[in-house]
């Protein structure tokens, strides 16, 4: 995954819509993840990290769009994920009742693709502005004060350790290159060796604990 992607998850029964919502995201660079009900999405994400958003229809065979949200929101580690609902229906009753269970938006049936893609782009400016704090287990990351504080104590990093973190912590759970790394803290100019990377992330280690950050073999790091 890109180190700059952001992850769509798709909950949609439609087929059609279903494979045209991944074959456009994953066109403009996106990665998503498509379900098409309730139950086959809380098994496939269980054990995966957290998406950037979630699209999810609200008219679904067994467990409804509505009650999937509910979910999420009573789930510490989906609470704060920004979701959008998809829907046929255009009474308002329907469209507070999603507002009120949790959505940020709520796009109807037939959309533009467009259209989507700009409401998607809108609502997760808004939901980072409004959330500048990062939580990874007792890890929290301030990237506004640029603060970390590990189990509430504060610990000193150099600016390109806070920012190789805080570049982990936005794709927690994702493999991220050292070539990907480099062009997102250092920079696509940045003419060192890969080493550099190694070297950061052994500071990181030191100060933060190992288990932190895992390495995958032959492809580079990922925050746990």
């Amino acid at each position: 995954m890109s180190a700059n992607a952001d992850m769509i998850v798709v909950v949609e029964d439609d087929s059609s819509i279903r494979e045209m919502l991944r074959y456009y995201f994953q066109s403009t660079g996106s990665e998503v993840r498509a379900y098409e009900s309730g139950e086959e999405f809380f098994a496939g994400e269980q054990g995966r990290s957290a998406p950037s958003i979630y699209l999810l229809d609200i008219m679904l065979p067994g467990m409804d769009g509505l009650e999937i949200l509910r979910r999420l929101r009573g789930s510490r580690t989906t609470a704060d994920v920004p979701a959008i609902m998809l829907t046929a229906r255009t009474a308002e009753m329907d469209r507070v009742t999603g507002l009120e269970s949790g959505a940020d938006d709520y796009v109807v049936k037939p959309f533009g693709l467009m259209e989507l893609q700009a409401r998607i782009k809108a609502v997760l400016r808004r939901t980072r502005r409004e959330s500048p704090v990062l939580r990874c287990g007792d890890l929290e990351i301030d990237t506004a004060a640029r603060i970390v504080r590990k189990s509430g104590e504060q610990v000193e990093l150099t600016y390109k350790e806070f920012e190789l973190l805080r570049l982990l912590a936005l794709h927690r759970g994702a493999v991220l290159s050292r070539d990907e790394i480099l062009r997102a803290v250092w920079d696509y100019d940045f003419t060192g060796e890969t080493r550099t990377v190694d070297m950061h992330i052994k500071a990181l280690r030191q100060k933060l604990g190992d288990d932190v950050i895992a390495t995958v073999r032959g492809v580079g790091y990922k925050m746990n």
